[in-house]
């Protein structure tokens, strides 16, 4: 009874899928983004667990510049299911985002500039870091969101022509 040998399964390790990238759509609807650039964010591990799980909404949030640092605001983290700690976190509060002082200081002159804010458009793990993509942002009217459509559903049209 030579022969076959029993094949095991290598390594023992589970494939697992890569962790999500959270992305904030409405940003582009609702804003011009002029400039973005890439931040760290403080946050406790429990959150990064639920980041982990894409268990973030994004849409309703917003930075500021205070007291020369940059927060996030309305950034909504589902609470960890399987924590084990007892301390609870609130799922909205405040957290600040890691920059240098430069940074800080070309933020804050941007958003001195009437109209202009500060969006997170993205959220993401780089090198098991969780980074957040920060733009600087101009307020759409009403009639440019409706000329965004219309040139989209423009550019559809015509790849469809060209299709056939």
């Amino acid at each position: 009874m030579s022969g076959g040998k029993n094949k095991k399964p290598s390594g023992g390790k589970k494939e697992s899928k890569p962790p999500p990238s959270i992305q904030n759509r409405s940003a582009y609807h609702d804003y011009h983004i002029i400039e973005s650039l890439e931040t760290g964010i403080a946050l406790k591990g429990s959150e990064v667990k639920s980041i982990r799980q894409g268990k973030v909404q994004l849409k309703d949030s917003f930075a500021r510049v205070l007291k020369d640092e940059v927060v996030l605001m309305g950034l909504h983290i589902t609470p960890y299911a399987c924590r084990n700690t007892f301390d609870e976190l609130d799922p909205m509060r405040t957290r600040k985002l890691l920059l240098h002082r430069r940074q800080i200081k070309k933020l804050e002159e941007a958003t001195a500039e009437k109209g202009l804010s500060l969006v997170p458009l993205k959220l993401y793990f780089k090198h098991g870091f969780v980074k957040l993509e920060l733009g600087i942002g101009k307020g759409k009217k009403l009639y440019d969101k409706r000329e965004d459509i219309k040139s989209r559903d423009a550019k559809r049209e015509m790849d469809k022509a060209m299709k056939r």
